[in-house]
């Protein structure tokens, strides 16, 4: 069973998770980052799956969801400023993993979970990787595709979007096209898997080759 941990942002935003701690001593945490309209349960059956792999994870509810500050309704009535602050959520949670000895961080977003992910990814060189489930080229101003143009030699991104929300698909394609050299970028589509975390319910088998594909790009 998780953990739940009470979490304060930078602006005074008060967070709550689900923190799943793995049975031994290890570097690698990952934070996962939900859809809107959903919360961190989105995440229950895969982060299960990467503690039993042996990492850290942490899924949080965003700001204005679940049982964060504002939720679980209140991202309805943000404004696009309000949005883009959910940076600092991302910011806190990734705190709480070094303070549990993580080294080796990397990320999970669904829609602008996504986002939210690739931007915390290129700000932040010492990240490792991020896996986005139908990423947007801007949503509530949070946006990628410049982001993109900015990876790191060393770091790597798996893009996932099916092609039943079209413009998830066109976006991957472009993001991935953007990317620079030494940048590690795999990509992949569905046809009927819909959009964000949906993906994985639709397409259970892939939480594995999610999984493997972490491991293999963290040390």
């Amino acid at each position: 069973m998780p953990q739940r941990v009470d979490l304060k942002t930078l602006d005074n935003i008060a967070l709550v998770g689900d923190y799943y701690a793995p049975d031994a001593a290890s570097a690698k945490g990952l934070l996962l980052l939900h859809m809107m309209p959903a919360d961190r349960m989105s995440w229950k059956t895969f982060a299960g799956k990467m503690r039993a792999a042996g990492w850290h994870v942490l899924a949080i509810d965003l700001r204005g969801h679940g049982e964060s500050q504002g939720g679980p309704n209140g991202y309805k009535s943000f404004s696009d400023a309000e949005h883009q602050a959910s940076a600092s959520d991302v910011e806190a949670s990734a705190e709480f993993l070094k303070s549990k000895g993580v080294t080796a961080l990397s990320l999970g977003g669904a829609s602008i979970g996504a986002n939210l992910s690739l931007r915390y990814l290129v700000e932040h060189p010492e990240a490792k990787a991020a896996f986005l489930l139908s990423p947007g080229l801007d949503y509530r101003g949070v946006k990628t595709e410049s982001a993109a143009r900015e990876l790191k030699p060393g770091q790597a991104v798996f893009y996932v979007a099916s092609r039943d929300d079209q413009y998830s698909a066109d976006t991957i394609q472009q993001l991935y096209d953007a990317a620079p050299a030494g940048a590690a970028k795999d990509i992949k589509f569905f046809e009927t898997a819909g959009h964000g975390t949906t993906v994985f319910e639709r397409e259970p088998g892939f939480m594995d080759e999610m999984a493997s594909w972490l491991q293999n790009v963290t040390p």
